[in-house]
């Protein structure tokens, strides 16, 4: 059987995994989630919170495993689980980015939302930023529609009442490679995706190997297409 560490993305925490975990670890699987720096139910003071720090989070949960892992990112967590395995490639067997940023050597985030590819972003159009280190706020107005497209009213409500306040450190901050070799690499495109957009990740995917599959599904497919997103990581473990 395989370890996981799943990676949340931006405003979210651990929790947005739960059913993926649940459906992995009853599959066999070991899963580690961990809540990133400030997110979930960790209590990091939010102007503390920088790229460095969720990086050392996901290297923990690499180290504390059995085994190499199949290291997975969602949306930012993408960020965090590049220079993560950047860090301790020998800890991960292979990457999986579920409608992720990839940035190459020297990319944050923002500069990946800012190529052409990403005009129509939902998540850069709707927070607002106050504060010194500059922390984000959604517009919870819109967090139906931009995250939870697709998914289930009741699970999408409750889903927007957990959501928190994001660090932009994460997202400016450029990820450093420094000539680290990564492991294989999956992409999996959600083309119904309103955060993301799907010329975007599929920029992110092409820009340099990577097995890349599509999901007919919004930007939480954890919620709404928990089977599609547990068949494909189970997959992963089997490709070359």
């Amino acid at each position: 059987m395989t370890h996981f560490v799943l990676v949340h993305g931006a405003f979210h925490g651990a929790w947005c995994w739960d059913k993926v975990a649940a459906a992995l670890q009853q599959a066999g699987h070991s899963v580690s989630a961990p809540d990133l720096p400030g997110a979930g139910e960790d209590g990091t003071p939010l102007e503390q919170v920088d790229l460095d720090r969720a990086t050392e989070r996901v290297v923990g949960a690499l180290r504390a495993g059995p085994e190499p892992a199949v290291l997975v990112g969602h949306s930012m967590g993408g960020v965090v689980v590049t220079q993560a395995a950047a860090r301790v490639p020998d800890r991960v067997s292979r990457l999986v980015y579920l409608t992720a940023f990839r940035p190459s050597d020297g990319e944050s985030l923002l500069e990946l939302t800012g190529l052409p590819e990403g005009a129509g972003d939902g998540v850069q159009a709707n927070i607002t930023v106050d504060g010194e280190p500059p922390i984000a706020t959604f517009d919870l107005a819109q967090a139906r529609s931009v995250f939870y497209n697709g998914v289930a009213e009741e699970e999408a409500a409750a889903a927007v009442e957990r959501l928190d306040r994001q660090p932009l450190a994460v997202f400016a901050t450029p990820v450093s490679l420094e000539g680290a070799e990564l492991p294989p690499a999956d992409y999996v495109v959600c083309t119904q995706d309103h955060a993301i957009p799907p010329a975007l990740q599929r920029l992110m995917a092409g820009r340099s190997p990577a097995r890349v599959s599509e999901l007919d599904a919004g930007h939480s497919p954890f919620l709404s297409h928990v089977d599609a997103v547990v068949g494909i990581l189970e997959r992963s473990t089997k490709q070359s």
